[in-house]
């Protein structure tokens, strides 16, 4: 589920969907309009189309990770 095995492709993994969400979080978003930009895509095969709770999910697994952060309702990449 977090990371691919050979039933689930990169792009299916939660840290496949988790790269898709940070290559789209080039700038503060809110998350309304980042799952908007990440369900139409940009069509790259590792920005599949995922459903909202794998969205979320992946949203969590970058926030304990410490990749991201939320703001007064902006969700940002945290400075490395």
């Amino acid at each position: 589920m977090i990371l691919p095995t050979k039933h689930m492709a990169t792009n299916r993994a939660l840290i496949g969907v988790g790269a898709s969400v940070l290559r789209a979080l080039s700038a503060p978003k809110t998350m309304s309009a980042l799952w908007d930009e990440i369900r139409a895509g940009d069509g790259r095969e590792t920005q599949a189309v995922v459903d909202y709770k794998w969205f979320v999910l992946a949203l969590d697994l970058l926030f304990m990770l410490g990749a991201v952060e939320l703001t007064q309702g902006v969700l940002q990449r945290r400075a490395a």
